[in-house]
């Protein structure tokens, strides 16, 4: 049975035998109380103390053995496996004492940063009755100690409602982040010393403490969302917004000679495509305000407006630089354009081909391509084109959905941590739509997310052939956590390796064949380059479709 115990009004879990004048080292800080049941592979009982304030970090415990224990937390006991490092969860509710310990065979490490006490371990079956006694005589040799209170002398802290805010993010991350180093350093410190340490008194103070916590992890798509970035945020997954119509990332190489966003894809005939921004360009500048050290969601916020409103962009495009007013329009984000490509003469294979352009995995992309492939079906198409370039991704289950309409059987992609793969996502059958015929996609360098992830199901389920350049490159899953104030945070919570296990972050997806050059976009030029043999990028359909 566990000892429970409140703030403050506390009984003394063992009595003392010894004297006041032999105690030494007035103030301890007890953190866990670990009570495991005794066998003959388990540790009968750990206590860890340290000397210095309630607020200053003890460090990792280490547990051998397969032991149950409970661990005090926010005046319940949690209960959970102590095969690994085990930590105190919350800095601030800690119970305080007053030891005197002489038993130093039990005892090591006997420093300013921990004491950890472990006893009893059996050797061999015991049978209950010596058990019993063995226990006893270990508690009576070890745990006869002086606690005593030390109201006087621990300080009293209290969570504001700021410090509980930085907590609640402090816990998403530490939860929910791919990599459980945190970037080589120890989360736990981090926060007890950040509570301590950094100012919070205001809201915009918490912000701050917040985006520099999270600085730390030097990851730039792991971000803070204020409640108005937040909320545009979520925005973009939905049909429409008024903006200027542009997908833009981080540059791959982030120490390299630009310094900006790379655009990975402008909307077709939205207002940044109009004014002749492609992917691959770079944003140098928005309204006159450089976005060398721009946050990559300010810059989204300040591309949106109202609309028929005004932008200022100043654009790199190879080696020449650009200035260039866009209007903001309300663009309404389609995600499918198809349309029947007639080849005469290409043979009975090829003859009728069934052109697909997915522009976006928003929340209508899957339905949207269903309705797609049923339309060209009753137009009797054999094959199909899927133009996934200068998709620049979107939302992860539609990038899923999607797949599953291409493959009967297969592995579509495995969602990796730093300690490899922690879950595999694949096709059974029951959602294929179009699982037999020829299947080729198009993919650039503006391909990406989950784009990349339908084009490497496909690719390495032998599912398609692929035709264009090497995609984008990025790797890595970001989800996105509402905060109890209306805030947010974008947290990167994976990456993803192809069926073929293939790690494609900073480096893309490298398709079968290139496409001549140049080549046109839209679906009428696709079409126009398979029908016209004296084109300079005529594609032979026959050979267009023929598997590797």
């Amino acid at each position: 049975m566990e000892t429970a115990a409140s703030s403050l009004a506390l009984r003394p879990l063992f009595f003392s035998p010894f004297s006041s004048s032999q105690k030494k080292n007035p103030s301890f800080s007890l953190l866990f109380i670990r009570r495991c049941t005794v066998s003959c592979s388990q540790a009968a009982r750990i206590y860890v103390a340290h000397l210095s304030s309630p607020l200053q970090y003890v460090g990792k415990i280490n547990v051998t053995r397969k032991t149950r224990c409970h661990v005090f937390e926010k005046n319940h006991i949690s209960q959970g496996s102590c095969n690994s490092s085990f930590h105190a969860m919350n800095p601030l509710e800690i119970i305080s004492f007053h030891y005197n310990l002489n038993f130093k065979r039990f005892w090591s490490n006997l420093t300013q940063k921990a004491r950890v006490l472990k006893v009893a371990r059996c050797r061999g079956k015991l049978k209950q009755k010596a058990l019993v006694g063995f226990v006893r005589m270990v508690v009576g040799m070890v745990f006869v100690m002086a606690i005593s209170f030390t109201v006087s002398t621990a300080p009293s802290y209290a969570l504001t409602e700021e410090n509980l805010l930085f907590l609640e993010a402090w816990r998403v991350v530490d939860r929910a982040y791919y990599d459980k180093s945190f970037n080589g350093q120890s989360w736990f410190r981090y926060r007890e010393t950040a509570l301590k340490n950094e100012p919070m008194n205001t809201r915009e103070e918490t912000y701050a403490a917040i985006k520099k916590m999270l600085s730390t992890l030097d990851d730039p798509f792991t971000r803070f969302l204020e409640p108005e970035k937040f909320k545009n945020l979520r925005s973009g997954t939905k049909a429409a917004i008024t903006g200027v119509g542009l997908s833009f990332a981080y540059p791959r190489v982030l120490d390299g000679p630009d310094q900006g966003f790379v655009v990975v894809s402008s909307n077709p005939d939205g207002p940044a495509d109009k004014a002749g921004i492609a992917a691959g360009d770079i944003i140098l500048a928005i309204d006159d305000l450089s976005t060398k050290n721009m946050d990559i969601y300010d810059a989204a916020d300040r591309l949106q407006g109202e609309e028929g409103s005004l932008v200022d962009l100043t654009i790199r495009k190879g080696s020449d630089i650009k200035h260039v007013t866009v209007k903001r329009e309300r663009v309404t984000r389609n995600p499918v354009k198809s349309t029947l490509c007639e080849i005469p003469g290409a043979g009975k294979e090829s003859s009728r081909v069934g052109y697909i352009k997915l522009t976006t995995f928003n929340q209508n992309a899957s339905a949207a391509v269903r309705e797609a492939i049923d339309k060209l079906r009753n137009d009797n198409v054999k094959a199909f084109i899927l133009d996934l370039r200068n998709n620049s991704g979107g939302l992860f289950p539609q990038g899923i959905e999607i797949a599953k309409i291409w493959l009967e059987k297969g592995v579509i992609v495995y969602i990796c941590d730093s300690r490899g793969v922690r879950d595999i996502y694949e096709a059974d059958g029951g959602n294929t739509v179009a699982a037999s015929e020829p299947l080729v996609v198009l993919v650039n360098k503006g391909t990406a997310s989950a784009s990349e992830i339908l084009a490497g199901a496909l690719k390495d389920n032998k599912r398609a052939v692929l035709y264009g350049e090497p995609t984008f490159g990025k790797g890595k899953i970001q989800s996105v956590f509402e905060l109890s104030d209306g805030s947010g945070l974008a947290v990167t919570v994976a990456r993803y390796e192809t069926p073929a296990h293939t790690d494609i972050d900073k480096v893309g997806i490298i398709p079968d064949h290139p496409l001549p050059m140049p080549f046109p976009m839209d679906e009428e030029g696709f079409c126009g380059c398979l029908r016209d043999l004296s084109a300079p990028c005529n594609l032979n359909p026959a050979q267009l479709f023929a598997k590797l």
